[in-house]
């Protein structure tokens, strides 16, 4: 890392850390040559390949945006479309590929919204998974009472008792 005072080529690192939502890492530098101290703010990057082939940075506005339109008329804030698009953005982290497809994201979406409304969940799910029959509604209502009647949720963690044991 450059000096921004001198130029020198080369910084010590004297203090990192890691942002509120984990998504930078803020490092405290400072140059050998003039000691003074600067910040530098280090961000990995994520990007989606559009159906086009085009790429363009991840954006969790935009996995907000498309999660909305879903959620209309329906009990979900702001605040919890914030935190569906923040856990969206971390599970596709974690897979460790800069670059996402844009449909690996609409994956990434099903679960966490699914988890937090399951009519938004069924009316997002229906034009992402192109549902072109009443039998695509009833096969995807169906595995959500299944879940009900075993007690578990999205991810088949067990929630309660569903019943005797």
């Amino acid at each position: 890392m450059h000096c921004p005072f001198c130029r020198h080529p080369d910084s010590r690192v004297v203090d990192s850390r890691t942002s509120d939502d984990g998504s930078s890492i803020r490092r405290r530098r400072q140059c050998p040559s003039c000691h003074r101290r600067f910040t530098t703010i280090e961000t990995a990057s994520l990007s989606v390949v559009k159906r086009s082939g085009a790429t363009e940075p991840f954006s969790r506005e935009k996995i907000a945006n498309g999660v909305r339109k879903a959620c209309q008329g329906r009990p979900v804030s702001e605040d919890d479309l914030a935190l569906l698009a923040q856990k969206v953005e971390e599970n596709l982290r974690t897979a460790g590929s800069a670059e996402i497809d844009a449909y690996e994201i609409g994956l990434a979406i099903l679960g966490p919204l699914r988890e937090l409304d399951e009519v938004a969940y069924l009316r997002f799910a229906s034009v992402y998974q192109a549902f072109d029959s009443l039998e695509d509604f009833e096969t995807a209502i169906s595995g959500l009472r299944a879940e009900h009647v075993e007690g578990r949720d999205a991810d088949g963690r067990v929630t309660g008792s569903a019943g005797p044991s």
